[in-house]
């Protein structure tokens, strides 16, 4: 495992491109889910710089706060409730432009303005956490976010699912 990340690139293409191949690295052989979840966070807003980075656990029946780097969070979240109980009900990555146009919204932050939220499933195909990324800065994420952050959360599932 490597301890130092180098990210190559000015594109948010590009940077990507050269993150993954670094997080694969950075997780291999570590069976730890909360240090791997710790570090991906750390290294995703190093990289990018977005306001608040996350990870929700599903326990009981709802969205529990994992590791994150950020602002005070949401500790529970429910099934269907803002957009990480949505991407959870729905299996699906959900970006918002704009989160106070998002029905149902949970404002853990005034600041966040724009979300992407990734779900994270085990080898049966279920969801079992999210990634959930804010930003400060209205319509910060799209389609390249989109795939990687999808791509970053499959290296998640190999873990989850040992």
């Amino acid at each position: 495992m490597s301890e130092e990340i180098h990210i190559t690139g000015t594109s948010k293409e590009e940077k990507y491109i050269s993150l993954l191949p670094q997080l694969k690295a950075l997780v291999e052989g570590e069976e730890d889910l909360i240090a791997n979840l710790a570090n991906i966070t750390a290294v995703i807003k190093q990289t990018f710089g977005f306001f608040w980075v996350g990870f929700y656990l599903v326990k009981n029946n709802q969205l529990v706060l994992g590791p994150f780097q950020g602002t005070l969070a949401c500790t529970r979240i429910a099934l269907g409730k803002g957009v990480c109980g949505a991407a959870w009900k729905d299996a699906k990555t959900i970006i918002v432009e704009d989160v106070d146009k998002f029905p149902g919204h949970i404002a853990c932050s005034s600041d966040s303005k724009s979300e992407i939220v990734v779900p994270i499933f085990n080898h049966q195909k279920e969801v079992v956490a999210v990634l959930d990324v804010d930003d400060d800065v209205y319509a910060t994420f799209d389609e390249t976010d989109k795939l990687h952050l999808e791509k970053i959360a499959s290296l998640v599932t190999a873990i989850v699912s040992k």
